[in-house]
């Protein structure tokens, strides 16, 4: 058997060989034998869990592709597909809203409205405006993340005359819908402030436009990156022999 040090794991990935340790010591890929003298020795397994670690950063986070590591460590190849299948349904998710909210923009440049309908197709607005409760729970955000946004000049709601509450009409749920969208998409606030004064503006797409094609690359180089990491973790799962918790023949055996 070949073994390897941890310069040469490093080397290849261009970490340091304190990052393999540490990778190893949180689970992220298998622990090393020692030498008598205490040095690690490291396999092509170790190369292997490797690769399939950092592929797995790249495609869902340090955090997810920790979970995933760790799961099939602890021979749990049913939670690290669970945490993959997650970081694919997102993917769909923002896939599904970029679709929605391009759909909401070519309208609005056709018409000029900048207080065209709102970009969600799934969730229209109905039944009049919306309090800050009700816009928050439509979005899955908090109050104070949309009163956040309001300081930032993304949102102007109206205010009721008596109460004061804010009170949302189609324009602004449509501005906040294209908020949370640009913030999954990781634009800072000052960003989707800039874009949203265009589109409440008349024909001040433009920049909208701009960030969503920014986003679809994203999307698809996040998809690319799935492949990659999908490819290294079967060839590792298949390399570690982990079955599926449920054991017994599969579909159709």
């Amino acid at each position: 058997m070949k073994y390897l040090r941890p310069f040469d794991l490093a080397r290849e990935h261009g970490i340091s060989t304190q990052a393999v340790r540490n990778y190893e010591r949180d689970g992220f890929i298998p622990f090393a034998e020692r030498t008598p003298s205490g040095y690690r020795t490291y396999t092509e397994t170790h190369a292997v869990a490797l690769r399939a670690y950092l592929a797995l950063v790249r495609a869902h986070g340090h955090g997810t592709g920790g979970q995933i590591m760790r799961s099939l460590h602890a021979g749990d190849l049913d939670a690290a597909l669970t945490a993959v299948d997650r970081g694919h349904a997102q993917l769909l998710r923002n896939r599904g809203t970029l679709d929605a909210v391009g759909r909401a923009v070519e309208q609005l440049t056709r018409r000029g409205d900048p207080a065209g309908p709102a970009p969600s197709a799934e969730a229209p607005t109905r039944g009049g405006p919306l309090n800050v409760g009700d816009l928050a729970r439509r979005l899955g955000v908090t109050a104070a993340t949309l009163r956040n946004w309001e300081a930032a000049g993304i949102l102007a709601p109206a205010r009721e005359p008596v109460t004061g509450h804010r009170v949302y009409a189609a324009a602004d749920v449509r501005d906040a819908e294209l908020a949370h969208l640009l913030r999954r998409g990781g634009h800072p606030l000052e960003h989707i402030g800039t874009v949203v004064r265009q589109i409440r503006t008349a024909g001040g797409t433009e920049a909208l436009a701009a960030a969503l094609d920014d986003w679809r690359r994203r999307l698809t180089a996040r998809g690319v990156d799935m492949l990659d990491a999908a490819a290294r973790l079967a060839g590792y799962v298949a390399l570690l022999g982990v079955r599926p918790s449920g054991g017994g023949p599969g579909p159709g055996a």
